[in-house]
């Protein structure tokens, strides 16, 4: 493996991070709080408990994956459709630069960032909430996880848009809602049975519920399902990009 080239693209990513710290870090911690303020004190002293949890605290798990979610995919699809647009990409595809490599230091910087990001979301939380974390390996393990997954799918998107619109057109359009809809902010249970059944087929309803399973012990749908949904969306996302790359898709034409 060429480890300096991994390191020349996680590095470079990395670096833009910093130039952009409004936008990449504190623009979404902040929006976090916002729905910390408007969800915990407006929805919050009417919803005392959900599950026996403070709904103060049982949000936190939805509003960090709502997060994740939504910056894996933005710093992925940016970092990989820029070179694209600026013709860059052809300089690291004429180099002695595996396929795996390049998207090893793409995902792995856009991830670490969402990690990064989620760490100081908890944090933040943290400041309004009492939090308790019963599993923390298995908290850890879904966050990064997830970071990865939806990193690859931001890089995924960044190779197939055309244009910069598109590069807002999934999160906003699918991912947004997907994850408002997958008991971020609410549990299954408390929906009626017909829409309990319909939500059951939200794939982000298992990452959300893994995730919150490893804060409280509690979950809406088992902590194998959970796993095993995000394990499968990676393993379709691997298998895309791996056609992607030996079909030259969006990448040299």
């Amino acid at each position: 493996m060429n480890i300096r080239a991994v390191r020349a693209i996680y590095g470079f990513e990395m670096a833009r991070t910093w130039r952009t710290l409004l936008q990449s870090i504190v623009a979404p911690v902040i929006s976090t709080s916002l729905y910390f303020v408007v969800f915990g004190a407006a929805i919050g002293s009417r919803i005392s408990t959900v599950e026996n949890v403070p709904y103060g605290a049982f949000i936190v798990p939805g509003l960090v994956m709502l997060s994740l979610l939504t910056q894996s995919i933005a710093n992925a699809s940016f970092g990989i459709y820029f070179p694209r647009f600026s013709g860059t990409i052809y300089e690291i595809l004429s180099a002695p630069v595996s396929p795996f490599e390049i998207v090893l230091g793409y995902v792995g910087a856009a991830a670490t960032k969402s990690i990064v990001l989620g760490a100081i979301i908890l944090l933040t939380a943290s400041l309004f909430v009492p939090l308790r974390i019963e599993h923390p390996v298995w908290m850890a393990l879904f966050l990064v996880l997830t970071a990865a997954t939806f990193s690859l799918f931001g890089f995924i998107i960044g190779l197939w848009a055309d244009g910069f619109e598109k590069l807002q057109l999934v999160p906003l359009l699918v991912v947004t809602p997907l994850t408002f809809l997958g008991g971020s902010f609410y549990s299954v249970d408390m929906l009626p049975p017909a829409w309990r059944t319909v939500t059951l087929f939200n794939p982000v309803l298992y990452l959300v519920s893994g995730f919150r399973w490893s804060f409280f012990g509690q979950a809406d749908v088992s902590v194998g399902a959970s796993v095993a949904m995000t394990l499968a969306f990676l393993g379709g996302c691997l298998a895309l990009v791996t056609w992607m790359f030996r079909t030259g898709y969006r990448l040299k034409s």
